[in-house]
């Protein structure tokens, strides 16, 4: 395994990724102050989002489609309950996220720190984060073992998860 300095380092990849996400809070210096916003009730341009926006409109025109499974304790987490206000966005320019309780996953295997990328089926992105929810590091590897477990540990979140448009938080 080897650690990238971030995602960016990945940008040459063709494939559409598959992403796992664990956690019931995350806090990237890029997205605080918009939670603040939303926090306080004030209207997002989301601006700042236009970028990941175009990165999945080019997927979906060349026929690819992003996944993301996103793993919730319920109720929803404040950051939860933000991401899924924004979340018809990502959905709307070709990403397919889904939603599964955590409790459901009480047989489902994960592996690694829990947040992870596949790209291309051979190669995995392990995303670790600090208790605050700040990342910390980024490791690749395209160890057939790890691809193949990340690969298995996503379809079978993917499996029991709802569809967005579907979702509807306890």
């Amino acid at each position: 395994m080897r650690q990238i300095s971030s995602r960016a380092d990945l940008s040459h990849l063709c494939g559409a990724p598959r992403h796992l996400e664990t956690r019931d809070s995350y806090g990237t210096e890029t997205e605080l102050p918009h939670l603040a916003r939303w926090r306080r009730g004030e209207p997002d341009d989301y601006a700042w989002l236009q970028r990941w926006l175009e990165m999945l409109r080019g997927h979906r025109t060349a026929g690819r489609t992003c996944r993301r499974a996103r793993v919730v304790s319920e109720p929803l987490s404040e950051y939860q309950q933000w991401v899924l206000s924004s979340a018809a966005l990502f959905a709307d320019a070709g990403e397919d996220i889904r939603y599964v309780p955590r409790p459901r996953l009480t047989m489902t295997s994960l592996p690694g720190s829990g947040d992870f990328y596949v790209f291309d089926d051979n190669l995995v992105m392990f995303l670790h984060y600090a208790g605050n929810g700040t990342g910390t590091a980024f490791e690749i590897t395209d160890e057939p073992h790890a691809a193949r477990a990340c690969q298995e540990a996503f379809d079978s979140v993917w499996q029991i998860a709802t569809p967005l448009r579907e979702y509807r938080p306890a």
